[in-house]
């Protein structure tokens, strides 16, 4: 199953008490297969509630099994598209270094060196596009850690358009941040056919501006 979050949506459940997506689709599986039991529905992987895009989820455990080892063995192609204030120095790049999760304070720090506690982490970007004050970069991660891109475009200077907790200087009015999980290539863990999904980003101003201009 792959589903396009919205900004602001949580992929499973958390203290707030939120219905996550995922209970939402076991509902839909529910009523469209006439299940009179539990479904089952596994969690490929998550994005952050502020972010938008691409969400896999697997029907049966064989699934689940096999997409998570893809995963490990970084058979998964991820794009992201994400529009920040400042224009990166370099127009393409690899961005590597480590990073260390707070699990208090919810965020992750960025070490040039090997650190204690850190994960080595890597990500390259490419420019795609420029409007009078935002611009509009492709990201595609190695690793998957947590805050990744966030934390690494924030490390060049160019921190994501309403992520103040790595560095922006205004919220979005919304919450969300302008991070969208824009594309995903894989191959189907039962046929093996080749997989390929793009998401459109969210109905709003400026994604509909970039959108309609790449």
């Amino acid at each position: 199953m792959v589903y396009n979050k919205l900004p602001g949506e949580i992929v499973q459940g958390d203290k707030s008490g939120d219905e996550p997506v995922s209970e939402r689709i076991k509902q839909f599986l529910k009523s469209k297969y006439q299940k009179t039991g539990n479904v089952f529905l596994g969690t490929i992987h998550r994005i952050d509630r502020p972010v938008s895009g691409i969400v896999l989820f697997a029907k049966t455990s064989k699934a689940l099994s096999r997409m998570n080892e893809m995963l490990k063995q970084k058979q998964i192609q991820k794009t992201y598209w994400a529009v920040v204030k400042n224009k990166p120095v370099n127009e393409s790049g690899i961005i590597e270094g480590f990073l260390k999760k707070n699990e208090e304070k919810n965020k992750s720090y960025y070490f040039e060196k090997e650190t204690k506690g850190a994960l080595f982490s890597e990500l390259s970007y490419m420019l795609l596009a420029c409007s009078d004050n935002y611009h509009l970069v492709n990201v595609n991660p190695v690793t998957g850690r947590h805050h990744q891109i966030r934390v690494m475009l924030a490390h060049i200077g160019c921190p994501i358009k309403g992520d103040v907790k790595y560095g922006d200087k205004r919220s979005n009015r919304d919450g969300s941040i302008h991070l969208h999980a824009r594309e995903v290539k894989f191959l189907h863990p039962v046929n093996k056919s080749a997989v390929h999904i793009i998401a459109p980003p969210p109905d709003e101003p400026l994604w509909n501006y970039f959108s309609a201009i790449v």
